[in-house]
Parts: structure tokens; sequence; C-alpha cells
């Protein structure tokens, strides 16, 4: 008789070597948890070792903050930056102004900067390089003007504490203030930079420029676009400007009024300049003759506008060496401030003028004079001007300009085109079939 096996002792090792499963796994979920927990550790005190150097406070960045505020900061307790600083500014020639220039990398600061260093006075730049357009071409004005020892000082309008510490290095006489959120289609796009820039940003210089002793003349960038519908022509001083047609010209008008107040109020002498469609090398991108001229080298079309009536668009087009000479001239004319420290001590001179050209011509014809230097002829889209804020047609009155600093333009759209199509084929590195001057004489 066969006996059955005996599974007692087979059952018994099984269960044996099950144990001593579960009590190494256990050890090594026990030792690999505390690795896990040491190196997570050791991982949280490095993170908060790294975010303790690096962190800035929330404080430190209000609203209106520039956005190179830790930069600006940096750079204004230098004893270079201040060299710099002072060096720029300081004046050449006797009795020589000394003036703040903002927005001195864009297109008229950048040429009226170097103007006024040239004849001598001491330039000092301010911008933040916004790329509201290619800020290479803002990038390489800077380095023009740095050839000319014009220093730049890089931060928003809006960084109070740095101004103020630009007048407590630096006793300025004048303040030339052109840095703006120029366009007027880009405003349904980006209506509170608008705002920021040409409302806030010139409250911002103002309250700064009040607290100054002594306190500068300021000469300002207004805009032909305040006049918006206005149907009087040409365009008068006098004339109502109480109907902008685009948010740009709405902050423009801000700004004239907002400069009364602080010449009524604090003594600022204050000189508002309409400037009309200006032109001319080292120019905006974003300006019709400059896009044009870039599709007529690309062979791209071009969209010509009429009005909603059918009627030519015009526009007072003013080169930009003439707009320099009337910034210079409402610069030496401008009286001095009649503040201190905050505190008016007497009625202060406060000036509106236009500076325009007092030729308007119409786009098509702009359009014409492009193709002849270019010797290129423009697809042509002409199509009805979208409700965008633009206005069909501009024509300045620049009489009292004349009568109280001698402003006379001098150039016509021909010969500024002319210009500024030499400087673009040179920038831009092009080789087109550029008519010269010479070879226009042999065909007539």
């Amino acid at each position: 008789m066969a006996f059955p096996s005996d599974t007692s002792k087979t059952t018994k090792l099984e269960r044996y070597n099950s144990y001593i499963k579960r009590v190494n796994s256990t050890k090594l979920l026990t030792a690999s948890s505390k690795l896990i927990f040491r190196a997570s550790l050791l991982i949280s005190i490095v993170l908060i070792f790294f975010f303790t150097l690096n962190y800035h406070p929330l404080a430190s960045h209000t609203a209106t903050a520039s956005p190179h505020r830790h930069l600006s900061a940096f750079y204004g307790t230098g004893a270079d930056w201040e060299k710099q600083v002072r060096h720029s500014s300081t004046p050449r020639r006797a009795s020589g102004f000394s003036i703040l220039v903002t927005g001195a990398a864009g297109f008229v600061g950048s040429h009226c900067s170097l103007a006024l260093k040239k004849r001598g006075d001491g330039v000092l730049g301010l911008d933040n390089f916004n790329k509201y357009y290619d800020p290479s071409l803002k990038r390489a004005r800077q380095k023009l003007l740095s050839s000319h020892d014009i220093f730049i000082v890089e931060a928003d309008l809006n960084d109070a504490e740095l101004l103020a510490k630009l007048f407590s290095i630096v006793p300025f006489t004048h303040v030339l203030h052109l840095a703006a959120q120029a366009g007027v289609r880009y405003a349904m796009q980006n209506p509170q930079s608008y705002i920021k820039s040409n409302i806030a940003g010139f409250v911002t210089l103002l309250e700064v420029v009040k607290a100054a002793d002594p306190q500068p003349a300021i000469v300002w960038a207004s805009s032909s676009s305040v006049y918006g519908l206005n149907t009087e022509n040409p365009f008068s001083e006098s004339d109502r400007t109480d109907q902008p047609a685009s948010l740009y010209a709405a902050t423009k008008k801000a700004g004239e009024e907002i400069a009364h107040t602080y010449n009524h109020i604090y003594g600022l002498s204050m000189t508002g300049l309409r400037f009309f469609t200006v032109y001319g090398p080292w120019g905006r991108p974003d300006m019709a003759y400059f896009f044009f001229t870039k599709d007529l080298l690309q062979s791209k079309a071009i969209n010509v506008y009429k009005t909603q009536d059918n009627k030519e668009v015009a526009r007072d087009f003013t080169y930009i060496d003439d707009i320099v000479k009337g910034c210079v001239g409402a610069l030496d004319t401008a009286e001095k401030s009649t503040g201190s420290g905050g505190k008016k001590r007497g009625p202060a001179q406060l000036r509106i003028y236009n500076l325009g050209n007092t030729s308007p011509v119409s786009v098509g014809k702009l359009v014409s004079i492009l193709e002849s230097l270019l010797n290129l002829k423009a697809k042509k889209n002409v199509i009805r001007m979208p409700r965008n804020g633009d206005v069909p047609y501009t024509h300045a009155n620049v009489s009292l300009a004349y009568n109280d600093f001698g402003y006379k333009p001098s150039t016509d759209l021909s010969t500024g085109l002319r210009k500024f199509v030499k400087w673009y084929v040179s920038y831009y590195g092009i080789q087109p079939r550029v008519k010269s001057e010479a070879h226009k004489k042999n065909q007539a």
C-alpha cells in the first residue's frame, strides 16, 4: 500500500521563503523611500537657495515701472555711468544749452540730437527702444549718436526715480520731449500703449521737471493730428482741435491741455510743436513713403487710398531738416520757466506752433516720384480709405512759427525723397536702378 507524500515540510518551506521575500522587499522599500526623501530634501534646499539669490520683491515693480527698471537703477548708481551722463550733457560752446532729448533714438530725436550737438550744445538722450518698429534701426541711430559723443540712457519715460536721478546730476536748461507712441492705425491694436506713453509718460516727466531747481524750459512734440475733423484750410493754430479722429490724436491733444495745466500751476515754460508728416533719411518704417519704397523694390503691390467721396488723399509732407530747424528755433526762443522747486514765481511762456511744408501733395504723386527715383513701376491697388482714424488732407499754416523764430521750410518733396532713397538703398545694401541726378540732367 502506497502512502501519500508528506507536504507539510514543503508548505512550511514555501511560507518561510515567502516571508523572507516580504522582509527583503520591505527593507528595500524603506531604503528607497529614505533615499528619495533625502534627494528631495537636497533638491528643495538647492531650489530655496537659488530662489533667495534671484528673488526681486514684488513691491519694486509697480504698474508704471520701466521694463528696464532694474537696468537703469543699476547703472544709475555707477560712477562711470554718471560720468557718461555729465560728459554728454555738457555744452561745448559759450552760453550753450544742456538739453535732455527724450526719444533720442527715434527719427526726429536722433536728427535733433545731432544738430544740437554739432553746434556745441550738451545733449543727453533718453529712449526705451521699444518694438513698435524694428529696434535694430533705433540701435543703428544710437550708434550714430554715440560716434558724436551723445549718450542715450536706456530707460522708460515712466521711470520717475531714474528721471529724478538725471536731474540731480545735470542742471538741464531745456528738455526736448519727442518720446511718444506714434502711429494713427496702431492705436486700434494697442490703445493702452498710447495712454502709457503719451499721457502718463508726459505727466511723469512734468512732475520731475516741476520739482527741478532750476526748472528747464520744455519744447515738446504735439501733432497735426490734433486738427482731426477740422475743415478749415490751411490748418492754423487758432482752429478748433476738439474733434480728434483717432486715439493717437486724442492723446496728443490731451498733452497740450496737460502742458497748459503745468504752465499755469507750476510756471513751466512750454512750447508745443505740431509736426506735419515728417519724412527723410533714418525715417520710420511705418510711414507710407518708407514702406512704399520697400514694396516697390520687392515688386509688391501697394495700396493707394482715396477718400470715401473718391478724392485724392494728400499730406503736407515735411522734410526732416526743416523740422529740425523748427525744433532748434523753438529751443532758441524758449523763455525760462518761472517756477522753482514746484512753486510758481510768475507767468510763464506757453506756445503752440505748426511745423509743416505748406504744400500738400497727393499720395498718388508721392508714388509717382518714388517710381521715377527707383526707375520702377508700382503695382497699385486704389482703394477707399478705411475708417481707422486717418484724415484725408493736411495743410499747415506756418506763419506764426515764421514770425516768432524764422521757420521757413525749403525742401520740396522730390528733393527730400531723393535724399531718402539714397539713404535707404545704402542702409539696406540694395542695388536698385536708381536714377542719378546726372542721368536726369542728361535726359532733360
